[in-house]
């Protein structure tokens, strides 16, 4: 597909008419984020006409950036509404594009073999988009390596995924496994230090050393790690509890567990 360079000021897009939309990230920062990554080839910008003065900012880094993106296409709500899931919140802005390059966890090894200290995340059996585009989130911000995910029953890496995710698909490598416990094998003799979440852990995540390399394991909420996993796994940590309710979602665990294992 030919691309076009955009020109934003005082242009209103041009009126799609497509009755059927294939969409790939709903959300003013999924779509904004991709927009501005060079890795992401992009078909089409559907936006309503009120959601597209507030992309104007986003379509003229771009352009400072000399990347060659395709006009807008106005559309109506309405029509949004239909070509995202029940009760998304696309804020008027949507992506037809590519996925990215899917990767395996020696790629992501070769990407940050120079980095002085990396934290991982692996996810045993977490399918719930809203929970992985969390947990994602929480990755970028407490500056996580990569993320690991079994390629069996994995999640989309679009639509609600993404929109959970604010954009940080862009920006945190994704390694899909067939097999969770050998990629941990090769972690460990990669010189990383497997530490499993799990509510019965020896002691609380923040009295284990600051590694330099760190892999941190979560399992779905109910089931938990799957044996094999949790065994393979050097250490079991848990979080310290102080109130009636013994645990927490499973993003929001990963979230105070990134910030204690990041934490210097």
């Amino acid at each position: 597909m030919k691309h076009h360079k955009n020109k934003h000021k005082g242009h209103k897009g041009q009126k799609s008419k497509s009755a059927r939309l294939n969409l790939s990230l709903f959300g003013f920062h999924a779509v904004a984020e991709a927009w501005l990554n060079p890795k992401r080839h992009i078909h089409a910008l559907f936006v309503t006409e009120s959601a597209l003065y507030g992309f104007e900012e986003t379509m003229k880094k771009a352009a400072e950036k000399g990347l060659k993106r395709p006009d807008p296409q106005i559309i109506d709500k309405a029509a949004l509404d239909s070509a995202t899931p029940p009760g998304a919140v696309h804020q008027g802005v949507a992506l037809s594009c590519q996925n990215l390059e899917q990767m395996d966890i020696r790629d992501i090894l070769a990407k940050i073999q120079n980095n002085e200290k990396t934290t991982l995340v692996m996810l045993d059996q977490v399918t719930d988009p809203h929970n992985v585009g969390a947990i994602l989130r929480s990755a970028s911000v407490f500056g996580a390596s990569g993320l690991i995910m079994q390629d069996k029953h994995a999640p989309d890496l679009g639509g609600t995924l993404a929109k959970t995710a604010c954009g940080a698909v862009e920006h945190v490598p994704v390694a899909y496994e067939t097999n969770l416990t050998r990629c941990l094998e090769l972690l460990q003799k990669e010189g990383y230090f497997a530490i499993a979440l799990d509510e019965r852990g020896d002691a609380e995540i923040s009295e284990f050393p600051k590694y330099e390399k760190a892999v941190l394991v979560m399992g779905a909420e109910g089931d938990g790690l799957r044996r094999l996993v949790r065994e393979q796994c050097d250490v079991l940590a848990r979080l310290p509890v102080y109130g009636a309710v013994p645990c927490l979602n499973v993003s929001n665990a990963a979230a105070v567990a990134l910030y204690a294992v990041q934490k210097p």
